[in-house]
């Protein structure tokens, strides 16, 4: 992820930020230069084209959208399906919580090159529905042909927050949800035309997805995870089905590339002679890890990440990543990055 600068006094910015904090500015995403833009209320002309603030603006949505677009809407908002109701403020508040991070999943989804079909214009193309079980309805998250739904009560820590003590899982986040339905889709896009080899391999490192879900699902919640899942799997809910080992997988590589991203523009360096011995060279996140090695990749996190535990412990936090990669899981992100980069070849 960039690290995002006021078009108008290059201080910093947050990749939410509706105005810079520095000078007051009126900024907004411009998705095809991955970069912030001023953002009069009567549009900006970048390269020959029109762009108007997102219709969305009111409810928190920082993007542009281009000229003529249906609704006034950015290419993000356009991706939602289903909303809550007009009448519905709470909700909608939490949709406007929750879409930050759908647009920050779609920035890095963009950054390595996926490609991004909207339902719009395909069937099975991407969309999102984002409800809330609070409004009269039941919601399960989940991915079905294309569609990701995401329950928006979620946005609320303490309801989250139990919900990951009853479950037993380290981490639960908006974003995580995000990243983990969104490899639901991806592990059909870009095996659609894989070769017979391809999906060999894919089942062999992951299992056969072609076994009953929902038997899955019931022995999952009745048994639990099996005994020492932790030698081969990266989370106690990735043992319950190939699927979801394989979306668990895709949103690991997700969330180690996009914060190794975040850390090289941010100008994170671990410098070895500062370290006491505890690396031998100097760790340089990169932004973009394209032609670099699985191994390259994990070495970095793994530098990073102890880094980063140090830091939130220190703020009496727990650890910002609490997984282990073990080689099988290893051997799984490797096939996940090579499938990611053999598409943006």
């Amino acid at each position: 992820m960039r690290s995002p600068r006021c078009p108008r006094c290059s201080s910093a910015v947050f990749f939410e930020s509706l105005d810079c904090p520095h000078c007051g500015a009126a900024i907004a995403y411009h998705v095809p230069t991955g970069s912030f833009v001023l953002a009069p209320e009567n549009g900006i002309l970048i390269d020959g084209e029109r762009w108007w603030r997102c219709s969305n603006r009111g409810w928190q949505c920082n993007w542009l959208a281009a000229d003529g677009q249906p609704s006034g809407q950015c290419l993000s908002c356009r991706l939602t399906r289903r909303r809550p109701e007009s009448t519905d403020t709470v909700a909608l508040e939490k949709l406007a919580d929750a879409a930050v991070d759908k647009r920050r999943l779609l920035v890095q989804l963009l950054d390595l090159g996926l490609p991004i079909t909207p339902y719009y214009e395909q069937e099975g193309g991407l969309a999102f529905d984002l409800i809330s079980s609070r409004s009269g309805e039941p919601v399960t998250i989940g991915h079905a042909n294309g569609v990701i739904t995401i329950d928006l009560v979620e946005s609320l820590d303490d309801y989250r927050e139990n919900l990951r003590v009853r479950l037993g899982e380290v981490y639960r986040t908006m974003l995580g949800h995000f990243r983990h339905e969104v490899g639901h889709y991806y592990q059909n896009i870009l095996l659609a035309d894989a070769t017979g080899e391809l999906w060999a391999e894919c089942r062999e490192l992951f299992g056969d997805e072609r076994t009953s879900y929902q038997d899955a699902i019931a022995r999952h919640y009745k048994t639990g995870a099996p005994e020492g899942w932790a030698e081969s799997y990266i989370s106690d809910y990735a043992t319950m089905h190939p699927w979801e080992d394989f979306a668990e997988c895709f949103a690991h590589y997700l969330h180690i590339t996009g914060t190794l991203a975040t850390a090289a523009n941010s100008g994170v360096v671990l410098q070895a002679d500062r370290i006491d011995g505890l690396i031998s060279t100097d760790v340089l996140p990169r932004d973009d890890y394209r032609g670099a090695s699985i191994d390259e990749i994990l070495s970095d996190w793994h530098w990073l990440s102890l880094m980063f535990n140090r830091i939130n412990r220190s703020m009496g936090l727990g650890d910002l990543y609490p997984f282990d990669i073990v080689p099988p899981v290893a051997a799984k992100l490797a096939f996940v990055h090579r499938i990611v980069t053999r598409e943006r070849a």
